[in-house]
């Protein structure tokens, strides 16, 4: 049985981030998507950084992950592209129709 999964992206430019979204939810890889703002401190190239950043949140099905992370690295700006998943437990049966219906 396909797992259902959120798949998390950080993006620094708004319009990369609606970009993204757009491209995700056009291609029906994704049931959905949420933004939130955030402060990031990080390691890169041996220094400390920090920047403010857009977090996105995909619902999806696990056996999307792959096309999912295709499309998203066509289109992000970041040398390293932290793409990654975690897998939804005790969802309300409707939300994971939901998804099943919303995606291809």
């Amino acid at each position: 049985m396909d797992k259902y999964i959120i798949v998390t992206k950080l993006c620094d430019k708004e319009e990369i981030s609606s970009k993204i979204i757009d491209t995700l939810l056009e291609k029906r890889l994704v049931a959905g998507s949420q933004v939130i703002k955030v402060h990031s401190k990080y390691w890169w190239n041996n220094q400390l950084e920090e920047c403010d950043e857009y977090k996105l949140e995909f619902r999806t099905k696990e056996s999307k992950f792959s096309e999912i992370e295709n499309e998203i690295k066509k289109i992000h700006n970041y040398e390293v592209a932290e793409i990654s998943s975690f897998e939804i437990k005790n969802l309300s049966k409707e939300f994971l129709n939901w998804i099943d219906e919303n995606i291809k």
